[in-house]
């Protein structure tokens, strides 16, 4: 990635992190990072002739034909984007890839420029547009991402790449999920705690997967990723979760900002007074 690219996606990045979230990440850092890291379990990547060569034939097999298909239809949804948000039509992040090495995500545009009064723009949810929810909900966004895997920067099946300013904060242990490409989903094999943040569950589950890499998982892997996209019950991506991942609290749970504050109300008046 040059160094234009570096500069307009690092820019997005910033716009995701609200003031907040970046003093909470700040604090979750210097308080419990090394914590965390110190009682984390190692992690073995599993490495065969399956992860170095095979798996990369496969994407091939499969992104070639889709993208192909693909694109009379992101062609239009380039245009209907166009007249629903304006220019530009895409929107490019730089994002962590294998062995954290950063590239460009471009998806297209689905929300608008809407700030409050202060300056900053809104929440996500009220963002998106009409267009952009059915988009979403049925994955169209993200069908530019074929590009990126025959790229080489993405896998179909793989950990989904990160904002680069989230990997300072990961503990080593989930840093390893990088140790493969990112894809364009890793479906949960793992159920984790419904009660847990939904980004401990995500990291762990990914975690099984740089430790069990196989044709077999990839292609159970597979066959969710497709009910996934095709399911027809309402998705809609802009109210998932409650905000980015800030670092680990201090039972080494990765959290997010609105769970912090729910979990740990009189600690986070001390770390805002501590701000000012």
């Amino acid at each position: 990635m040059n160094n234009s690219e570096a500069a307009s996606g690092l820019t997005g990045n910033l716009n995701l992190i609200s003031n907040d979230e970046e003093i909470l990440a700040q604090y979750l850092k210097e308080t419990n990072l090394e914590k965390v890291n110190r009682a984390a379990t190692p992690v073995y990547p599993k490495e065969t002739i399956y992860t170095r060569y095979i798996k990369r034939l496969l994407d091939l097999a499969i992104a070639i034909p889709v993208f192909a298909v693909a694109l009379p239809f992101n062609l239009i949804f380039g245009i209907c984007t166009f007249f629903d948000v304006g220019h530009p039509v895409f929107y490019k992040q730089a994002r962590s890839g294998k062995d954290g090495k950063p590239f460009l995500l471009v998806k297209f545009r689905n929300m608008n420029e809407k700030k409050d009064k202060d300056g900053r723009l809104l929440p996500t949810a009220q963002r998106v547009t009409k267009f952009g929810r059915i988009m979403r909900k049925f994955s169209l966004d993200e069908l530019l991402n074929f590009w990126s895997v025959l790229k080489g920067d993405m896998s179909i099946i793989g950990p989904r790449p990160l904002p680069i300013t989230f990997v300072e904060r990961m503990s080593e242990r989930h840093k390893k999920r990088n140790a493969v490409r990112p894809g364009l989903e890793c479906p949960r094999i793992i159920k984790g705690d419904s009660k847990q943040c939904q980004y401990q569950n995500q990291f762990e589950n990914d975690i099984w997967y740089v430790e069990n890499v196989s044709f077999h998982n990839d292609l159970k892997m597979l066959i969710m990723l497709f009910s996934m996209t095709f399911e027809l019950k309402k998705r809609d991506r802009a109210a998932e979760g409650a905000g980015y991942f800030a670092g680990y609290d201090e039972n080494g749970v990765a959290t997010t900002l609105n769970r912090f504050k729910r979990m740990y109300p009189e600690t986070w008046i001390k770390v805002i007074e501590g701000s000012n």
